[in-house]
């Protein structure tokens, strides 16, 4: 068995309830779902974060989180959806494998957005300009 458990899943390892499959995505229902239809869609190829991904690779796995979430909302009668993904532990990764949550939202669901804060003075002007440096 593989070391990363997204790659025991792709490789029919640990049993999923899979949704979708092609040449490089693989899409399963959650095993701890947010809301009812709660999808992960993942590349096949082994990579961290979406940041370690190809362009292509991005850009194929974007394409299936689209095609993907059109179903699920249909399948489950929701009136919308968060796309969610989790890049570095801090940020919440838990799996060690590039995968985007797919969570279907209903009205009352209690699933709470962020709070949000403010730029003191100048900050936004100076992390803009970080910013573009590194483009």
């Amino acid at each position: 068995m593989s070391d990363c458990i997204f790659c025991s899943i792709i490789k029919g390892e640990i049993p999923c309830t899979k949704v979708y499959e092609d040449d490089k995505i693989f899409s399963f229902l959650d095993i701890v779902p947010v809301n009812k239809g709660h999808t992960l869609v993942i590349p096949k190829e082994h990579k961290e974060t979406i940041l370690d991904l190809s362009e292509d690779s991005f850009r194929g796995l974007m394409a299936a989180v689209q095609k993907i979430a059109k179903a699920v909302i249909k399948a489950v009668g929701a009136k919308g959806f968060n796309v969610h993904i989790n890049n570095g532990e801090v940020a919440g990764q838990v799996v060690k494998h590039a995968h985007i949550h797919i969570i279907p939202r209903f009205d009352g669901d209690g699933l709470q957005l962020w709070k949000g804060g403010k730029y003191k003075g100048m900050e936004a002007e100076q992390i803009k300009k970080d910013i573009v440096n590194f483009l």
